[in-house]
């Protein structure tokens, strides 16, 4: 069933204004905003690389509390198990059985910190979560809430006591946010804010409220999903990635589901600027945060300092772009 027009106007306005809300908790991040929007547009994960006190766990929770979503926070250790993830069996004396006891992963936005720093084991345990949006336990498969998503921190500058991330759990995050240190003029108000007493764990009391709840979101998303897609546009992207597994500096290249979290990202930003169908210029904008963490370069390139950023600027100008 489509959306009314108008209910469309309304739902892009609120989205609007979601980023509004997050502006009163955090300065300067703007494009992260907007990338976690598209992310829950588009049903996917999110990856948020920056330096610690860039405010990435304060985005989150401020987005959250902007949709009126439950949000849970785990702090990823060396020593977290699965089950402080998913959940476990807990034998129950009194009935004389075993009882599921859900895990944090049961919620909207689960935040999973420093995700590097747990080992691949607990790591795998997010796999069906973020596949399937399921939790499978002895047998039994139980759904999480609509909407889903994982945002998960690393630090990118610490590697004592870290894990690699796995590909093939990379390949499962739809976009990868880089959070760089603000302007001088965001630093600026960040600071003067807290010097007018703003407390980063009171977000009620910065004046952050909700305007939009999950089932406009899920309107929303039904309205994205029907954003077009020219079979010219659609070659386009597939002659992008292509040419990532063809590029000399590239040990792997992008696969066929990074073909489609690029269309799907593409189709959220369309959607957000009020567009019926995608363009290259969607695409293009959409590059970088969905494919930076699928590429994995040669050793040679990397010790030459290549980046996979500016190998992916230099694909983007080299496809014919379709008229």
């Amino acid at each position: 069933m489509t959306t009314p027009a108008p209910a469309i106007d309304t739902l892009r306005q609120s989205l609007a204004q979601v980023r509004t809300e997050v502006g009163k908790a955090v300065v300067g991040q703007d494009g992260a905003v907007t990338g976690l929007i598209i992310a829950l547009l588009a049903r996917g994960h999110v990856l948020l690389e920056g330096v610690p006190g860039v405010a990435k766990t304060l985005l989150v929770r401020a987005l959250s509390h902007a949709l009126s979503l439950d949000t849970k926070r785990v702090q990823f250790t060396p020593d977290l198990m699965p089950g402080d993830v998913t959940g476990s069996l807990v034998y129950d004396t009194a009935e004389g059985e075993f009882e599921f006891r859900r895990g944090p992963v049961f919620t909207n936005i689960l935040l999973a910190d420093e995700i590097n720093r747990t080992p691949p084991k607990t790591q795998s345990a997010l796999l069906e979560a973020m596949e399937e949006r399921q939790v499978s336990v002895d047998g039994v498969s139980l759904p999480l809430p609509e909407p889903f998503i994982v945002a998960a921190t690393m630090n990118p500058i610490e590697y004592e006591g870290t894990y690699t991330l796995p590909e093939a759990q990379l390949d499962r995050f739809l976009l990868k946010l880089v959070l760089d240190i603000p302007e001088r003029d965001a630093e600026f108000e960040v600071l003067r804010r807290h010097a007018t007493g703003f407390n980063p764990r009171d977000l009620a009391g910065a004046g952050v409220t909700a305007v939009l709840g999950s089932d406009g979101l899920a309107a929303a998303q039904a309205s994205v999903a029907s954003v077009g897609s020219s079979p010219d546009v659609l070659a386009y992207i597939v002659d992008l990635a292509r040419a990532t597994r063809s590029s000399p500096s590239v040990r792997l290249g992008v696969s066929p589901r990074g073909t489609t979290a690029l269309l799907a990202s593409a189709k959220a930003w369309a959607w957000l600027g009020g567009y019926d169908s995608i363009t290259p210029d969607h695409v293009q904008a959409m590059v970088l945060p969905v494919w930076r963490h699928r590429i994995q370069l040669r050793p040679e390139a990397e010790l030459e300092g290549v980046s996979v950023d500016a190998i992916l600027r230099g694909i983007v100008q080299q496809i014919q772009v379709p008229i």
